[in-house]
């Protein structure tokens, strides 16, 4: 049988990042399968509430719950995921900290955008008056 390019499966425990509805930017974990288009999610903290979810507003992660049985209650849901740390480690990852810094970046006002302009400035400034100084030595 050939190798599978893919790693990511819909599968019980997988942690998901929801793409659409109220919830939209949270993550979830998948508590049961319920058929080809759709999985029952629960949230492992309280702010996402466990109900039935398409997949095509889902978005799988790397991360896993392990040993969570199907049909796992809330409660351990729950106990697992502050066991395991997911929150923290979803907030550790690069994918995490990309969309932390686009929803800061989309947050800022006029005056915001105009300092990060000055900023990059005078980061390029010192950049390039570093790189004409090394050249010259």
């Amino acid at each position: 049988m050939p190798e599978s390019n893919f790693n990511r499966f819909v599968e019980v425990g997988r942690v998901v990042l929801l793409k659409a509805g109220p919830y939209a930017g949270k993550i979830a974990v998948i508590a049961e399968i319920i058929d080809h288009n759709r999985a029952i999610i629960d949230g492992p903290n309280s702010t996402v509430p466990r109900q039935s979810y398409p997949y095509k507003h889902l978005s799988l992660t790397p991360l896993k719950l392990t040993g969570l049985p199907r049909a796992a209650g809330t409660g351990i849901v729950h106990k697992l995921a502050e066991k395991e740390a997911v929150v923290e480690k979803w907030e550790k990852s690069s994918w995490a900290q990309k969309r932390a810094a686009v929803e800061k970046r989309r947050s800022l006002n006029d005056f915001g955008r105009f300092s990060v302009m000055l900023a990059k400035k005078q980061r390029r400034d010192i950049v390039r008056k570093a790189v004409f100084k090394a050249r010259k030595a």
